[in-house]
């Protein structure tokens, strides 16, 4: 059968991907370029002029911003001594460990399954034909919201979804399919700050002070807008799953099953867990209490102590403590109420288990931390963020409509690159000075980052989790591949891009509104 032109470029992009360096690889060759470009960019003594006002300028106090040699002895000796601290002082590390912690706890207990469970079971149980009508609805919702779990979208909506579909007499891979939309095509929208939040903002704060030292980006920097986002991905998935993918799939075949298909039998949840949610909810609120003390009264403990601010305060700094308190404490309730967790013994070894998973995540943060440093020492992102703010304006690119085409490229980029941190501490060194020299804060790109990083997720094998996508609908269909997922995925992604981009210039330029809490549109 003769290949057409969309299904040869999508084998492209898988050639083309399965060549790529693995991620780990990819940093540790970067930082290497840069030692090598900053000796050659020194040797034709590259600088600029820098345009930060003069209180701001730091190491650049004549005016001029100019390369440093790290191919020399200087930047031999800067890097052993700072060889560990890079590392340790790498602002994601500490912030994605900590929120993991309280993640694992939840996880261990079971509560963020039955949770999950409780949201799809209930709608799909109910006797009522105009419940079943937003079957596809609460299931791409769920996948939205899951997100704040990390992998357990992955491992337990996307085979649930299937399992709902099947029973209810529509076709399972379209389950799946609205299932892994909201999963990982919604992933930049959620309710909720999840445990990538901490990390991006991480990383968009380091390259932030590439040209302004003080820059801080808290972890709830892109709430606002997240929370926006969620009813948009859910109208959308729910549009595209109805009205195009299940239409496509037609009626489903039992005997393409591999073996005996899956249990499509719908259990509800058990007195003992609907108990433990009520209780992990209870203290849920309970926490939340203590925090609106905290923060609302002039009197809280958590405002700034000497300006009584909110914004920057505490408890915006102190975020990721905040999401580490949200799920250890109703873990731990959910666990003893139904019996998951014991003892104390049981809560650790769930915190253990979040931590033996982030053994890969730990090796790439190594690498990246040392090119991100390398990087900054070596002034080559101010130089490049100049030339190219300088670039853009010269070719009068400089209003909204400049945050398209770079939309694009993240989502481009994302084909190849699978890992949202990889892509980010790559790009973000680059662009956030960039467009900061242009008038837009770092919060305003990273959001734009976060469409383009989330919309091709579905559609790339690069994904992490897509080897395990295709093992859950073999069970349905075992002669089907790689390419009909790509095929079975691409029009979330299309209606996705467009319509997300659509409703950040709407949002961010057009109404004006904050992407979250303290986060400014522009900058300077």
């Amino acid at each position: 059968m003769k290949k057409t032109f969309f299904t040869r470029f999508l084998d492209m992009i898988e050639v083309g991907g399965n060549k790529l360096p693995h991620p780990v690889t990819l940093f540790a060759l970067f930082a290497v370029m840069v030692i090598v470009i900053s000796g050659i960019a020194s040797w034709f003594e590259l600088s600029v002029m820098d345009p930060r006002p003069e209180g701001a300028r730091g190491r650049s106090a004549d005016g001029m911003i100019t390369i440093v040699n790290l191919f020399s002895g200087y930047g031999l000796r800067r890097l052993m001594e700072n060889f560990v601290t890079n590392f340790t002082g790498f602002v994601p590390l500490g912030t994605v460990l900590v929120a993991l912690l309280g993640v694992g706890v939840a996880e261990a207990s079971g509560l963020i399954t039955a949770a999950i469970r409780s949201l799809v079971v209930k709608v799909a149980t109910s006797k009522s034909d105009y419940a079943k009508m937003f079957v596809s609805m609460t299931i791409v919702f769920a996948g939205v919201v899951s997100n704040v779990a990390s992998e357990m979208g992955y491992v337990v909506l996307i085979p649930l979804a299937g399992v709902v579909f099947h029973a209810l007499g529509r076709h399972p891979l379209a389950g799946m399919a609205a299932a892994f939309a909201g999963v990982s095509g919604g992933y930049s929208a959620n309710l909720l700050i999840g445990t990538v939040d901490p990390l991006l903002s991480g990383i968009s704060e380091e390259a932030a002070r590439l040209i302004d030292p003080g820059y801080t980006v808290h972890p709830a920097v892109n709430l606002y807008f997240m929370m926006v986002s969620t009813f948009l991905i859910t109208a959308l998935g729910t549009w595209v799953t109805d009205r195009i993918v299940e239409p496509k799939l037609g009626v489903y075949d039992p005997t393409q099953a591999q073996g005996k298909l899956p249990d499509n039998k719908i259990e509800p949840l058990t007195p003992g867990e609907i108990r433990g949610l009520k209780w992990a909810g209870f203290s849920m609120l309970v926490v939340s209490g203590l925090l609106f003390l905290g923060v609302y009264p002039e009197w809280g403990v958590l405002r700034d102590p000497v300006t009584g601010d909110v914004l920057n305060s505490p408890f915006m700094r102190g975020l990721v403590a905040v999401i580490f308190v949200f799920f250890l404490v109703p873990g731990v309730v959910y666990g003893r109420i139904t019996g998951s967790l014991k003892n104390d013994k049981d809560v650790i070894n769930g915190m253990s288990a979040s931590m033996s998973s982030l053994g890969l995540y730990i090796v790439l943060t190594f690498f990246a931390a040392q090119f991100v440093a390398l990087f900054g020492w070596s002034n080559l992102g101010p130089i490049i963020a100049v030339k190219g703010a300088e670039t853009l304006t010269s070719l009068g690119m400089t209003g909204p409509e400049m945050f398209i085409p770079f939309i694009i490229l993240c989502a481009f980029i994302n084909l190849f690159m699978g890992s949202a941190s990889a892509k980010w501490a790559i790009l973000a060194p680059v662009f956030v000075p960039m467009l900061m020299l242009i008038g837009y804060s770092p919060e305003v790109t990273q959001t734009a980052f976060r469409i383009g990083d989330s919309t091709t997720n579905i559609i790339t094998p690069m994904m992490s989790y897509f080897g395990l996508i295709l093992a859950f609908v073999n069970k349905y269909d075992k002669n089907l591949g790689i390419g009909t997922i790509i095929s079975m995925m691409l029009p979330y992604t299309i209606f996705f891009l467009i319509g997300w981009i659509i409703l950040f210039l709407v949002y961010v330029f057009g109404l004006g509104l904050p992407v979250g809490p303290g986060a400014p549109t522009f900058y300077g």
